[in-house]
C-alpha cells in the first residue's frame, strides 16, 4: 500500500467518525433537553428502560453518548443501577442501526445530501433546521468517508503483508481480541464495525472472522464508558463495570452459542445471501437483540456482581438513605391530613440536610478543609434530588379533590422546598469563596473573620430556629427569629462599612474584599430564606425576601 493509499484510508475514517460526531450532535441540539429528561425519567421497569436506551441511541447514534449520560445520572443519584442496566441494553441494540444503515449503498447520493446539508447549515438562520442541516451533512459526511475507505482498501487485497495479517485473524481468539483492541482504539463499535464491512466487501475478510470482531468490539465499545467514570463518585463507577459485566457476559453467551449451534450463523447468513456487508450489520443487530433477551432475566445476578467489584462503603449507604424519601413514601388510602403531615416531615429533613451544609460551608471557609469542602457538594446534590423528589410528590397531590385550605398548604410547603434549596445553594457558594482564597493563597484579616464569624453564627441560630418553627408550627417563637434577622441585617450594614473602612485604609486585599462582600450578601439572604420558611405554612399574608 502506498503512502497516499494510507492517507486515504485514515481520511476515510478520519471523515467517517467526524461524520457521525457532527450527525449525533445535529440530532441531540434539535431535540434540545428532551433527551436527557426522557433519559432521566426512565422508569424503575426495565423493559420500558430498554426501549428508552434503544430508542435515544437510534436518534443520537451512539451508545457511547447514551452511556455516558447514564453515568451522569448514577453519579448524581437520579437513576440507579436498575435502570441503568436496562437503559444500557437498549443501547447496545440501537447502536446497531449505523451499521444497518451503512449497508445500504448510498454513494450516489452522497454528494446531493452534503451539499443539501451544507445549504442548511450555512444559510438557514432558524435554529432548528439549522440542526438539520448539520445532521444531513454528517450523514454525507459519513458516506463520503465509507467511499473513500472502500477505494483504499481495495488495493490492500492485493498488498502481501496485510493479507498476511488478515489471514491470521482466521484464529477465532486472535480476531476477539483484535476486535476489542480496534474499537477501544476508535472508541466507538460502530464505527469499527463499519470499517470490519468494508474490509469484507473487499475480500479481506471472510464473514466467519467478522462475527469474532463484531464479538470483541461489543467489550471494546465500553472504553469510552470507563473513561468517563474516572471521574465519578462510586455509584458512576459502578454504571460504567455494569456496562462492562454485561458485554463482556454477552460475548460469552454468543460464543457458546454459536459453537453449540453454528446453525445460527447459517440462518443470519441465509438472511441475505449475496451481501456480507448486510450479514455483518444483520449479525451485529440479533448478536445484540439475543444477549439482551437473555441477560434481562438476570438483571439482579449481573447488579449484584457490580457491588461485589465495588462494594457499597458505609458511607454510601447514609448518602442513599438520606437520597431517598423517609416519609412521603405512600399517598394511596391515607387521609389528607396524614399525607400533609408526612410531607411536612419529608420537607424538616430536607431542611436539616441544607441547614447541616450551610454549617459546614461555613466551617469550611473560616478553615479550608478539601474534605469537607467534598461533603458540601456531595451534600448538595442530595439537597437537589429530594427538591425534585419531594416537588413531584406535592405536584401529584394536587390530582387529588382537596380543599381549598388544603391546596394553600400544598403551595406553602413547596415554595418551602425553593427556599431550603436556596439554603444549600448558598452553602455552595460559600464553599466556591474558600476554595478561591485557598488557591490563591489568601486570608481574610483577623478583624474581617472575627465579624464575618459573629454574622454566621446569628444567620445560622436563624436557620435551625426557623426549621423548628416548620416542624412545629409554633408561632409564638417568630418574635424570636424576627429579631435574629434583624441582627443580621444590621450585621450586613456594619461589616460593608468596616470593610470599606479597611479599603480606604488599605488593609485589604482586593480579592478578599470582594469574597467578603459576597458572603456577607449570602449569609443575609440564608436569613431572609429563613423567615419564609418559619412563615411558610403560617395562616396570614407571607413575606418573602429576594
Amino acid at each position: 500500500m502506498t503512502i497516499g493509499g494510507l492517507f486515504a484510508l485514515l481520511g476515510g475514517v478520519g471523515l467517517f467518525l467526524f461524520g457521525m460526531t457532527i450527525m449525533s450532535a445535529g440530532l441531540r441540539n434539535a431535540c434540545g433537553d428532551n433527551l436527557q429528561t426522557i433519559l432521566e425519567k426512565a422508569t424503575k421497569n426495565k423493559f420500558i428502560a430498554i426501549f428508552v436506551g434503544l430508542g435515544m441511541t437510534m436518534l443520537i447514534q451512539s451508545s457511547s453518548a447514551t452511556d455516558v449520560m447514564v453515568i451522569g445520572f448514577v453519579n448524581t443519584g437520579m437513576m440507579n443501577l436498575t435502570q441503568a442496566i436496562g437503559v444500557i441494553m437498549g443501547a447496545n441494540i440501537g447502536t446497531t442501526i449505523t451499521a444497518q444503515i451503512t449497508a445500504f449503498n448510498l454513494s450516489t447520493y452522497t454528494p446531493l445530501l452534503l451539499f443539501i446539508g451544507a445549504v442548511m447549515y450555512l444559510f438557514i438562520k432558524k435554529r432548528f433546521w439549522k440542526h438539520i442541516g448539520s445532521i444531513i451533512l454528517g450523514f454525507g459526511m459519513l458516506f463520503e468517508g465509507i467511499t473513500i475507505m472502500k477505494q483504499a482498501i481495495e488495493p490492500l487485497s492485493q498488498t502481501p503483508a496485510f493479507v498476511s495479517f488478515m489471514t491470521a485473524l482466521n484464529n477465532p481468539a486472535l480476531a476477539f481480541l483484535f476486535g476489542i483492541a480496534f474499537t477501544a482504539l476508535l472508541q466507538s463499535s460502530s464505527s469499527s464495525t463499519v470499517i470490519f464491512q468494508a474490509f469484507a466487501l473487499q475480500g479481506l475478510l471472510t464473514y466467519n472472522m467478522a462475527v469474532y470482531l463484531i464479538i470483541g468490539a461489543a467489550i471494546g465499545s465500553v472504553t469510552p464508558n470507563l473513561l468517563a467514570s474516572l471521574t465519578a463518585n462510586r455509584n458512576g463507577k459502578r454504571s460504567a463495570i455494569l456496562n462492562l459485566l454485561f458485554n463482556s457476559i454477552r460475548a460469552g453467551i454468543i460464543i457458546a452459542l454459536i459453537n453449540i449451534f453454528p446453525q445460527i450463523l447459517t440462518f443470519i447468513q441465509s438472511l441475505s445471501p449475496n451481501d456480507i456487508g448486510r450479514q455483518i450489520a444483520n449479525t451485529h443487530t440479533i448478536f445484540a437483540i439475543i444477549a439482551v433477551v437473555i441477560e434481562m432475566f438476570f438483571t439482579k445476578q449481573i447488579i449484584a456482581l457490580t457491588y461485589r467489584i465495588i462494594p457499597v462503603k458505609p458511607g454510601e449507604s447514609r448518602v442513599e438513605e438520606d437520597r431517598s424519601l423517609m416519609y412521603m413514601t405512600s399517598t394511596t388510602e391515607m387521609p389528607t391530613i396524614a399525607v400533609l403531615r408526612q410531607a411536612q416531615l419529608e420537607i424538616t429533613r430536607m431542611g436539616s440536610i441544607a441547614a447541616d451544609n450551610l454549617a459546614d460551608a461555613l466551617r469550611c471557609f473560616f478553615t479550608y478543609d478539601e474534605k469537607l469542602a467534598e461533603t458540601v457538594r456531595e451534600r448538595e446534590e442530595t439537597v437537589g434530588i429530594l427538591n425534585a423528589s419531594i416537588s413531584d410528590r406535592m405536584a401529584a397531590l394536587r390530582r387529588f379533590d382537596l380543599s381549598k385550605a388544603h391546596m394553600r398548604r400544598i403551595s406553602m410547603m413547596t415554595i418551602a422546598v425553593t427556599d431550603m434549596d436556596r439554603l444549600s445553594e448558598h452553602a455552595m457558594n460559600i464553599v466556591g469563596y474558600s476554595e478561591e482564597l485557598n488557591r490563591k493563597g489568601l486570608t481574610l484579616s483577623d478583624a474581617a473573620a472575627e465579624e464575618l464569624k459573629g454574622m454566621a453564627e446569628t444567620a445560622m441560630e436563624a436557620v435551625r430556629l426557623s426549621l423548628e418553627i416548620f416542624a412545629t408550627e409554633d408561632y409564638e417563637r417568630l418574635e424570636k427569629l424576627e429579631e435574629l434577622e434583624s441582627r443580621v441585617d444590621d450585621c450586613q450594614k456594619m461589616l460593608i462599612d468596616s470593610h470599606i473602612d479597611r479599603l480606604m485604609r488599605s488593609e485589604c486585599n482586593a480579592l478578599c474584599g470582594v469574597i467578603f462582600s459576597d458572603i456577607v450578601t449570602d449569609l443575609e439572604r440564608c436569613s431572609d430564606h429563613a423567615i419564609n420558611i418559619a412563615y411558610a405554612l403560617k395562616e396570614r399574608e407571607n413575606q418573602y425576601y429576594n
